[in-house]
């Protein structure tokens, strides 16, 4: 696709910075900036101190201008520190090339290195990348001599952006890239505000952690009787499972499937297997150190947007509060005057399958408020009458299908998740596929489309190659997967802009922050927002969200880690939530 004429120029920058203090999630601190102009190549270099001192950028960043980086965000939150206007247009390079790439087995990942190396263009060596960094990690103060080995670094950097820029011209989707740049534009945003953490209980955690595990064990598997010290036993495990009628996924050997994804999923159903899950998870996974907390007391860390395969972001789980286990995001708090507000669209994946299907009936079955009660009416199982509380047996069963059919269950596993005979979970699965045949026969073309065309894309241009995958859950899953990560791209990009103070995109969630004299309009406003995001990227179809409100001095908290924050806030002398 033709370029746009950019008449005042095309800018390659790249900074080099640091951490401030030296602390993981504080604000970058601008080391250096090297802007080289494409494709005449006239560069020029700026050190920090005389950044510190430009009011705007030293070049045009306009409607006219494209500013070009790889992994664009970085260089934006420098933007946010030095206090600039950001760019109108960005071209994120690391972007592209995760999209034209993604699927493929690349030999050298899809860093800057990686990129070069693919497309055969020169770089520096890895080693020497590694030991500038760590120059530039150490905060200074430098010596001239080092001053000017990080600018030369800094070039080399530009320098590869222009390779790489000439190698890419021709395959760049240019409307569609210069929105995945927008994007990143808003992720710089979110990355700067970061998460309200309370700092005091963190610190206490940290502190009293390793002592209370122990006591954590004593107090949580006395309802289990499954760990024997600090050892979790699956016999015994296999023995609380019969006692109290839980079936549980096997492995084909035969044996309980143990792994965190398991537990997890089947947490989901049966409420007494949370508290054993979230002590396992505590015990296995969680470096409470790893948290990245800046000097202000907001978890800031990379989002790392369009890692994953789907082009959702993919943040660390130990870096991210969102990522270890649900208790610790009781860490979440709002500032003093301020609330929180936790907005998620209302079963985004059915929704998205719906519109997508172009499914009338489940279009239908959305619209109405509870499609997994709509599907058991259409499906015959329940009369048009039929509320949530008249037929929950059934409706939860009905749920669990839907959900199997989203996550690419077979019948055996749906029907540990019911509890029901594998001929009723066989059952279910057949109605879904009577109710809901246009679905099915597009879900069916996507696969076909996967494995005879080698791709598939979402709406907005991204893509996946599926030569090497061909993995029929993962095929059927992917539209509903990249078409929601549009969506929380769109949406993260009209709130950003519009003003919103968006803390964290959460898989379909926005998490907002405000004062509370106006967190009543920001809802209002990401929730119209949401919806906006969804009609754009489903062709005028709507989807729904709900809101989960915390004001100070509340904290946020997921339910199903409840009775594990209660466990430790005591074991640490800390008062429980109601």
């Amino acid at each position: 696709m033709t370029a746009p004429n950019f008449s005042d120029g095309t800018y390659l920058v790249d900074f080099e910075f640091h951490p401030a203090r030296g602390r993981e999630g504080n604000p970058p601190v601008p080391v250096c900036m090297v802007v080289r102009e494409w494709p005449s190549g006239r560069t020029t270099r700026h050190w920090q101190t005389a950044l510190h001192q430009m009011a705007t950028t030293p070049f045009p960043t306009g409607e006219n201008a494209l500013c070009v980086a790889y992994y664009a965000s970085a260089e934006m939150d420098c933007f946010h520190v030095l206090g600039w206007v950001p760019p109108v247009n960005v071209l994120d390079l690391f972007t592209e090339f995760r999209c034209l790439t993604n699927g493929l087995r690349l030999a050298h990942g899809s860093g800057l290195l990686g990129a070069l190396m693919h497309f055969g263009l020169p770089s520096i060596g890895g080693e020497q990348k590694d030991t500038m960094r760590d120059l530039i990690l150490t905060g200074g103060p430098w010596s001239p001599a080092e001053q000017l080995a990080i600018l030369d670094y800094c070039e080399t950097d530009v320098v590869a952006l222009d390779d790489l820029l000439t190698a890419m011209h021709d395959q760049i989707d240019w409307p569609r890239a210069l929105l995945r740049g927008r994007y990143m534009q808003a992720v710089s945003c979110i990355q700067m505000n970061g998460v309200p953490i309370d700092a005091e209980a963190l610190e206490k955690l940290q502190t009293h952690w390793v002592a209370i595990q122990d006591q954590l064990i004593a107090d949580i598997d006395s309802d289990y009787g499954v760990y024997d010290g600090r050892t979790f036993k699956a016999n015994r495990w296999e023995a609380y499972l019969v006692a109290n009628d839980i079936p549980w996924p096997r492995l084909e050997s035969g044996r309980l499937d143990m792994c965190d994804a398991t537990f997890r999923e089947m947490a989901r159903t049966y409420v007494e297997v949370a508290p054993i899950r979230e002590l396992r998870s505590a015990l296995s996974e969680m470096r409470l150190a790893n948290l990245h907390v800046g000097d202000d007391n907001r978890n800031r860390c990379l989002l790392s947007p369009f890692r994953a395969r789907t082009g959702r972001n993919q943040p660390s789980n130990s870096k991210f509060i969102f990522g270890p286990s649900v208790w610790l995001r009781g860490l979440i708090r709002p500032m003093p005057g301020w609330g929180l507000a936790y907005v998620d669209w209302s079963q985004q994946e059915f929704g998205i399958a719906a519109a997508l299907s172009g499914d009338l009936a489940m279009m239908d079955a959305y619209r109405s408020g509870d499609p997994y009660l709509a599907f058991a009416k259409q499906a015959g199982a329940a009369p048009p009458e039929a509320t949530k509380h008249t037929h929950e047996a059934v409706r939860e069963q009905f749920k669990a299908c839907v959900l199997a059919v989203q996550y690419g269950m077979g019948e055996a596993s749906l029907a540990a998740r019911i509890n029901q005979p594998v001929a009723r979970a066989r059952q279910l699965l057949e109605l879904h596929r009577r109710t809901y045949r246009t679905f099915w026969k597009w879900s069916d073309c996507a696969v076909d489309e996967a494995v005879l065309g080698g791709r598939l894309w979402a709406g907005f241009g991204w893509q996946i190659h599926t030569r090497d995958e061909l993995n029929d859950r993962s095929l059927r899953n992917f539209p509903m997967q990249a078409n929601g990560a549009e969506m929380l791209r769109i949406a993260s990009i009209l709130l950003t802009e519009a003003g919103i103070r968006v803390c964290a995109p959460v898989h379909d969630a926005l998490l907002i922050e405000a004062p509370l004299d106006e967190l009543d309009q920001a809802i209002t406003t990401t929730k119209s927002l949401m919806q906006e995001a969804s009609r754009i990227v489903l062709d005028g179809f709507e989807l729904g969200s709900d809101v989960k409100e915390v004001r100070y001095p509340d904290r946020y908290m997921d339910k199903r880690g409840v009775v594990m924050w209660n466990k430790v806030m005591n074991l640490i002398g800390e008062p429980a939530l109601a």
